[in-house]
């Protein structure tokens, strides 16, 4: 199981499963959200996804008709993210897990949208977009 919280604790989560298609975004949307050069995303069943604590303090941005993202309404660290095509599972924020996981990584995505003073220092592959790997959900 792995635990995750916000950064003032009001909100936690448990996680009784795997963290699948772990990546490293770089496109313009997750880093104006994290206010870093990418965000670090994986996903989670929506099943083995609970909030044990503070779901009253999640609060979400409508990006776009399919997608919302949640974030605590007092620290506003980014949760996760849900989008009905994919009502299987949602986008976790790996930032805010406190338990070491065993997943990894395993690419950049939409480079072309980095930052300019962002450097890569790792063997990972770079993608223009989306992994061609990528397990796909149920409409993905």
């Amino acid at each position: 199981m792995y635990k995750a919280s916000c950064l003032c604790g009001q909100v936690t989560i448990e996680i009784n499963g795997p963290i699948s298609d772990i990546i490293y975004c770089h496109c313009s949307r997750c880093r104006k959200s994290t206010g870093s050069a990418y965000a670090t995303n994986g996903y989670v069943l929506k099943s083995s996804f609970s909030i044990v604590l503070g779901e009253d303090n999640l609060h979400y941005y409508q990006v776009t008709e399919q997608t919302r993202r949640y974030f605590c309404a007092d620290c506003a660290s980014p949760i996760y993210s849900e989008n009905n095509t994919d009502p299987l599972r949602v986008r976790l924020r790996l930032g805010i897990l406190d338990s070491e996981i065993i997943e990894r990584p395993s690419s950049h995505n939409f480079v072309t949208s980095r930052a300019s003073w962002d450097q890569f220092n790792d063997r990972l592959p770079h993608y223009k977009g989306k992994e061609p790997n990528r397990s796909k959900g149920p409409t993905d």
